[in-house]
């Protein structure tokens, strides 16, 4: 270990100015970071994890302010640098890997073009290099067909593959300092292996990682020292076997208590009526260069009331492509999806409306999917429009914020003042709005703490039990795919593989598909 640190903090405030007044979200967190070390910070969403990545580049925004006794980077102040300065800093000397990939990446941009930027910004390479490069990123970051993702646009790949893409644009400079906020929330577990993989080879050739997770198992994999916060104040540090194998503080024995097991929550009762039958659907796309991609091969399941069928696999496998199909999104080529035991895919548009209340989508972008100009009482209350008393509206949106475990008092912020795990619970709250029978679930917790993601499956279990709500649950995280569903579908390359109860599923998986991904789940070790 080097004797100087490359990034150091001493007494770090961050406080923002709202309009309900100021607001500490970070309170006097001290650390430092030596080359070819890894620093994880965690906590519950909006304990100040990512408030604090952001003031290590400059990147608090307007409304925050930041202070601190030091804060340096290789030995230069950084609280004393302009906006130009900062500039200069970014991607060459500390680089970041944002938690929202679809507000990172430059929707107007192909993805090559926005992998190579730090090259062109910091005029590393001669500009005829820079797309072989950017490409050689994508697929040391584990995207498939680098070529091809290249030359297509953040909107036109999955939220895996977009994650994958900020990794590669974050490493592409090879700065001695990163900052990963959440690198492997929206990845499948083989590729979260690769990432992390990828992760520990830049710390081996030197590089110092500063990581912000939910997820203890990552943590536990890559960490060197762990800083527990809450409400922005560090209640507990040390070394991972410390922290994660002998927890003094509450608030972190809370958390690790909160970790899937994968036991189920499953208490099916009595099976109800066929609400969602998929027949046969397949899709295709129109690649760049012109050939066609099937997105998705002859698939075919039945979701009946009360019970959740899980879909899991690679991203750009094939399941959000279903997903849409199923909520008469996306026309399938061939096949036919019925629901209630009526026509839904062959239909137009006008004939499903009326049923649209019956069935909602949580999906997996809950940014990407509001009004930036709603707050978030606003964006729940956009389904209760047919409940025309503004007074029971405000209160059924009060309600719905605590369902999801969020207060009332939230309802008055905008998406981009929110935690990226508060806007997920939001679209919770909105898409149970509506009072659905069936529930799209498109990697609804993936954006979570592991102890709001235990009160949300509890909720969505609950729910199921109470009300008979019928799920179709997309995730790569096959523990909280066991403990909520009935039936589990495999897909690999847009055909499903293997199929079958939860249990036999995961406990005696016949195809090699399915053995290779949860061999890949990353698990807490037993400390001694």
């Amino acid at each position: 270990m080097s004797p100087d640190p490359v990034l150091a903090a001493d007494d770090l405030h961050v406080t923002f100015r709202t309009a309900r007044g100021a607001v500490q979200a970070v309170r006097g967190i001290a650390f430092t970071l030596h080359k070819g070390q890894c620093l994880a910070i965690v906590g519950e969403s909006g304990s100040g994890k990512s408030a604090t990545a952001r003031a290590l580049l400059g990147l608090a925004g307007p409304a925050a302010t930041v202070t601190a006794a030091a804060l340096r980077l290789s030995g230069r102040d950084l609280t004393t640098l302009t906006e130009a300065q900062w500039r200069r800093l970014r991607g060459r000397d500390i680089g970041l890997v944002a938690q929202d990939a679809l507000g990172s990446l430059n929707p107007l941009h192909r993805v090559g073009r926005d992998v190579g930027e730090p090259l062109r910004r910091h005029r590393l390479i001669a500009r005829a290099l820079r797309p072989g490069r950017a490409v050689a990123a994508l697929v040391d970051a584990g995207v498939p067909e680098a070529g091809v993702r290249a030359q297509q646009y953040p909107h036109q790949l999955s939220g895996g593959l977009r994650q994958r893409a900020l990794i590669a644009s974050a490493t592409i400079a090879n700065p001695p300092v990163l900052v990963v906020d959440e690198p492997t929330t929206a990845l499948d577990v083989t590729v979260q292996a690769q990432v992390l993989t990828l992760l520990e080879e830049l710390k081996a050739g030197g590089t110092a990682l500063l990581m912000i997770s939910h997820d203890l198992a990552v943590v536990a994999r890559m960490a060197d020292h762990i800083l527990v916060l809450r409400e922005g104040v560090v209640v507990e540090s040390g070394p991972p076997a410390s922290v994660l194998g002998a927890a003094r503080h509450p608030y972190t024995r809370r958390l690790l208590d909160a970790v899937p097991t994968g036991r189920s929550r499953r208490d099916p009762g009595p099976a109800g009526p066929a609400l969602l039958e998929v027949r046969g659907v397949s899709k295709r796309y129109r690649r760049p260069d012109g050939t066609d991609h099937s997105a998705v091969r002859d698939v075919s399941f039945t979701v009946t009331a009360g019970r959740t069928v899980g879909v899991v696999g690679e991203s750009g496998s094939g399941k959000s492509t279903v997903a849409r199909i199923a909520l008469g999104l996306l026309r399938p080529d061939e096949g036919d999806v019925r629901f209630a035991g009526a026509p839904w895919s062959s239909v137009p548009e006008r004939r499903r409306r009326p049923q649209r209340g019956r069935v909602q989508l949580i999906q997996q972008d809950p940014l990407g999917a509001f009004d930036p100009r709603f707050t978030a009482g606003q964006v729940i209350a956009e389904a209760l429009r047919a409940e025309r008393d503004r007074g029971a509206r405000r209160r059924r949106v009060a309600e719905l914020l605590e369902t999801v475990g969020l207060a009332a008092s939230l309802a008055e912020r905008r998406p981009a003042e929110m935690s990226g795990g508060q806007r997920q619970r939001v679209a919770i709250a909105r898409a149970l709005a509506t009072g659905p029978e069936l529930l799209v679930c498109d990697e609804p917790v993936s954006a979570l703490d592991v102890s709001i993601q235990a009160q949300i499956l509890e909720l969505l279990a609950d729910l199921r039990a109470q009300r008979g709500l019928a799920m179709l649950f997309i995730s790569h995280d096959l523990a909280v795919i066991r403990q909520l569903s009935d039936e589990v579908l495999v897909m690999q390359d847009g055909a499903v593989v293997e199929r079958g109860p939860a249990d036999d599923v995961f406990d005696r998986p016949a195809d090699p598909y399915t053995r290779q991904l949860l061999a890949a789940v990353p698990t807490l070790p037993v400390y001694r």
